[in-house]
This record gives structure tokens, sequence and C-alpha cells, in this order.
């Protein structure tokens, strides 16, 4: 028996050599029952923008099924997001689906992991340009660090699958049962990047401990979530995607509303909208519209020029009349006027008489 099991995981180790990196992981392990429960647990605060909630999974190994601790792991370039992994019942097995990084949130069993993983896409938060934005109603994250944030509940609720479940496959008989919608299919053909080396190491690390293991914890392991961020790994974007574009996330539909709780009053914008088709802003700023390739392609039209048209009569400006200076009135000298002596009395006649 024991050599059968090491048979196993030797030809499982050389089926792993032969899967590119760049590749997305497809189905590897098959086990005749079905995963335990999911445990509850809360979720660390995100110490620092930028990073990704990957949540806690179950995953196989030598001694059974062991969990795999939730962690904040740093988006391997702009615009990533995380599709967590699952197990599918399937032809009376239980098949394990391992998680990637693409431009949009794929199936993973409309399982309800929690923290933005309701079953649906991903309703944590949403990129917006350079900056992730973080939806506080099911994202913990420190107040004091983060402006990039807003609240809405109702994308919670909308694309939710199984409320207050905590089973952890889909299909079969006590499976969650929920098909892949038409979007969640066309992101599962979308081209992917597999889990980050510092997320291979903390799979790893998770199976090298005999806590992790439900035949030793009975389905309560002792470390659910690490607070610490997983080391940063950079890849380029898939499908040549440039630096810093923005990409539509499955958790992002028509209709959506992100909520009026924006601290840096910036709105998200409806969801599930390919921001491919934003206008991106020229130097010179103005905005040039990306055309969207189902629709028609719409010619610019030049603007008309107006024509200037000759003046008959070039007037030329006329000077200002210049003020004459008008010489200062010299004062005339009169000569003084010359006084008349006065006469003197004559004496009268007869005054004596």
């Amino acid at each position: 028996m024991k050599q059968f099991r090491s048979a196993r995981w030797l030809l499982l180790a050389l089926l792993l050599c032969l899967i590119p990196a760049s590749s997305s992981a497809g189905v590897f392990i098959s086990v005749g029952f079905a995963p335990p429960m999911l445990p509850v647990y809360e979720q660390p605060v995100c110490p620092e923008p930028g990073l990704m909630w990957t949540p806690g999974y179950w995953a196989y190994g030598p001694d059974g099924y062991y969990w795999v601790p939730g962690a904040w792991v740093p988006a391997p370039y702009e615009g990533a997001l995380w599709t967590p992994p699952y197990w599918g019942w399937s032809n009376g097995l239980f098949m394990f689906h391992d998680g990637y990084w693409g431009n949009h949130v794929g199936y993973y069993g409309g399982v309800n992991y929690g923290f933005g993983y309701m079953g649906i896409g991903f309703v944590g938060g949403m990129w917006r340009g350079h900056d992730f934005l973080y939806n506080t109603a099911v994202m913990r994250v420190d107040g004091s660090r983060f402006r990039n944030t807003y609240e809405d509940r109702a994308i919670v609720d909308r694309y939710t699958v199984a409320r207050g479940s905590r089973v952890a496959f889909s299909g079969g008989a006590g499976g969650i049962q929920h098909l892949a919608s038409p979007e969640e299919r066309m992101a599962m053909r979308d081209q992917h990047i597999a889990k980050t080396s510092f997320q291979a190491q903390h799979e790893s690390a998770a199976r090298s401990d005999r806590n992790s293991y439900f035949k030793s914890n009975g389905g309560r392991p002792s470390t659910l979530a690490v607070p610490r961020p997983l080391g940063a790994e950079t890849h380029a974007a898939p499908g040549g995607m440039r630096q810093g574009q923005q990409p539509g996330a499955f958790n992002n539909r028509p209709g959506a509303n992100p909520g009026t709780g924006m601290q840096n009053r910036q709105q998200p914008g409806p969801a599930y909208q390919n921001q491919q088709n934003r206008p991106a802003q020229q130097p010179n700023g103005q905005y040039q519209q990306r055309n969207n390739p189902s629709q028609p392609t719409q010619q610019a039209r030049p603007a008309p020029q107006q024509q200037q048209r000759p003046m008959a009569q070039q007037q030329q400006p006329r000077p200002a009349p210049q003020p004459q200076a008008r010489p200062a009135a010299q004062p005339q000298s009169r000569p003084a006027p010359k006084q008349q002596a006065a006469p003197k009395p004559q004496p009268k006649e007869n005054e004596h008489k």
C-alpha cells in the first residue's frame, strides 16, 4: 500500500514538472471522498495597499486533506485578479482545480469562501487605473493607511450563491449546485498565470505541517490565516495587457452600483464593465476613445475650419490727438497810478463881513 502511494505521488510530481509555469493549473488530484467543511475564521487586516486576498482551502496530501491558510498576496501585475481553487465532483470522484491569476475572476464552483469570494466572481474590490479599491463591506483594511475604499453591501448579496454554507466542493450529493455562467466560461478560456512561487511555498509548508491535516485537527486547524503578507513576485500581464491598463473583472457586471461610500470620491463605476473601452487621456489634455471590437468603428470627422475673410479696407489706427502746450501768460507790469496833489483850500471872500 505504501509503495502504491509513493508511486502515485511520484507520478504526480512528474506531471507537475511538465506543466508550463505560465499556464493555469488543471485537474491533478482526484479523491474518492469529499473535502471537509470550510472552517469559520476572521480575515487579518490588510496592512498595506496593493495586496490581494487569497482565501484558505482544503488541499490533499500524503495523509489526506490538509488546510492551506488564507493569506494576503501582492498582485503579480496591475489588474491581476485571483481565482481560488475548488473541488468539483465528476464521475464519482472529487477533482481538484487549482487557482490562478488572470484578468478576470473565473469559475470556482460557486463555493462561498467569504471575504469577497461569495460564489460568483469577486466583490471584495476592483481595479481603477493603478490602484485597487477595497470594498469594506467584506474586506478588512487599515483605515488610517487606505484612501481607495468604498462600501457596497448590495453587490455582496447579489453574487452570493450558497448563503451561510461551508460546503467546500461543487456538484454531487450535498455539493454546491452552480453551473458556470457565460462570463465564467469566458474567463476560464483567458490566458492565466499560475500561483506565484511564494504561494507554492506557502502551500508546501502547510502540507509539511502535521497539524494542518484533518486527521490531526478534526477540521479546526490552529492556523486558519496568516497575518503577514506573502512575498512579492512580478510577472508580465497575460494577453499583452499593458501595465496600468484596466481589465474587466468578473465581479463587475452591468447594473451593479458600488455604492456611495467612497472616501476619495472616486466612483468605481458599473460592475463587470471592461475598462479597456474607457477614454485614454492624451498628453495634451484631450481624450481619445478606444473602440469596442464588437461595435463598428466610427471615423472621426475633422472639425470645420473657419476661414478668415479679407477686409475690404484695412483701417489704419488714427493717432490720438496730442495736446498742444499753450504758453503761460506772462504777467504785464502796469504803471502805478500817479497820486494827484489835493487842491489847496481857497480863502473865502467876505468871510468877516
